[in-house]
């Protein structure tokens, strides 16, 4: 049950992104497209929920409660960076708006826009450990809890790998590439 909720929470996301989307910019209906996408945090605690109830009626802590606690501490992470993103990009198609700026490709700004999704990680890694350290509290069996400690272990990992990512991009900045005409200059320039 908890697997299939969490693929129906999915796909609602994105079904009330896109409708969201529509609303405000092809219907013309800014206030209902936002109420649309304030809706899609609903469809985490309505996972929550459906967890914590199916601990409470005696279900055996499993993979898929670990996955339930994963899922919604990514989207607390990440979800609100991917509905803006998504937004400017619609705005951009839709809307007649500018195109939304591309984050930066080279040097330090890169490695600062990294830092800033690695920090999205972190809170992911954050919200996942205190959901499933209040399961783990809330079984009260230590026996019986070792899967959803193992979450915890694949969601600091996962920080710890992106972290690493994000750092070599302070360590070996990428330099922006020497433009064409540029390198004319200096070529004509020897001659």
């Amino acid at each position: 049950m908890i697997v299939t909720l969490i693929v129906v929470c999915e796909v609602g996301f994105w079904v009330l992104l896109a409708a969201g989307l529509a609303t405000r910019y092809l219907l013309m209906m800014p206030r209902t497209g936002a109420a649309l996408l304030l809706c899609e945090p609903l469809l985490e605690v309505v996972l929550l929920v459906a967890t914590a109830v199916d601990l409470d009626n005696g279900a055996e802590p499993s993979w898929k409660h670990g996955l339930a606690a994963l899922y919604i501490g990514y989207t607390v992470g990440h979800g609100h960076r991917t509905v803006r993103w998504l937004d400017g990009h619609a705005a951009h198609r839709l809307g007649g708006a500018p195109p939304p700026p591309k984050p930066p490709r080279h040097g330090m700004a890169r490695a600062r826009h990294e830092g800033r999704v690695w920090l999205g990680t972190l809170i992911a890694a954050g919200v996942t450990t205190v959901l499933l350290q209040i399961a783990i509290w809330y079984v009260g069996d230590a026996s019986r809890t070792e899967s959803l400690r193992s979450w915890m272990t694949v969601a600091w990992r996962s920080a710890g790998i992106h972290g690493l990512i994000a750092l070599s991009y302070v360590l070996w900045p990428k330099k922006a590439p020497t433009d064409g005409p540029e390198r004319e200059k200096v070529r004509a320039g020897s001659d």
